[in-house]
């Protein structure tokens, strides 16, 4: 079976790096989807996507001429009739929070952290009104 870019395939994860998965496809060849290619979002750890033996779709993006096959299972979600990836899914909070609310939120959380890292800082060296000799 010949692979061809842009073709949409069914494979199995035989095993997984820090950069990315390696996929048998059919016909027993094997590609690589590197890790930017896992997921929509960014993908710190593999693990926490894949685990070897799970059955996964992936679209081929590149061959290369020593035979090397490029897969993204990102660019196999993408809907089948525009082309384009399914939309972003945000949470209720941040659809409905206005900017304002967002900065007030923001400003809030960062004044009780310069509070408390003050507080701890100057109780550990000495700080204001501390006793001398």
């Amino acid at each position: 079976m010949s692979i061809e870019v842009g073709s949409k395939l069914q494979g199995k994860v035989t095993g997984i790096t820090n950069f990315g998965a390696f996929v048998e496809l059919p016909g027993g060849t094997t590609g690589l989807v590197h890790i930017s290619e896992v997921a929509d979002n960014y993908v710190k750890d593999i693990n926490e996507h894949l685990t070897v033996g799970d059955e996964v779709t992936v679209k081929v993006i590149n061959v290369e001429d020593d035979g090397k096959i490029g897969l993204s299972i990102k660019k196999a979600k993408e809907t089948a009739n525009t082309g384009r990836r399914k939309p972003h899914q945000k949470n209720n909070r941040e659809r409905t929070e206005t900017f304002e609310a967002k900065m007030n939120r923001f400003l809030k959380d960062s004044e009780d952290r310069l509070a408390s890292l003050k507080k701890n800082t100057e109780s550990k060296r000495g700080g204001r009104g501390a006793r001398k000799g």
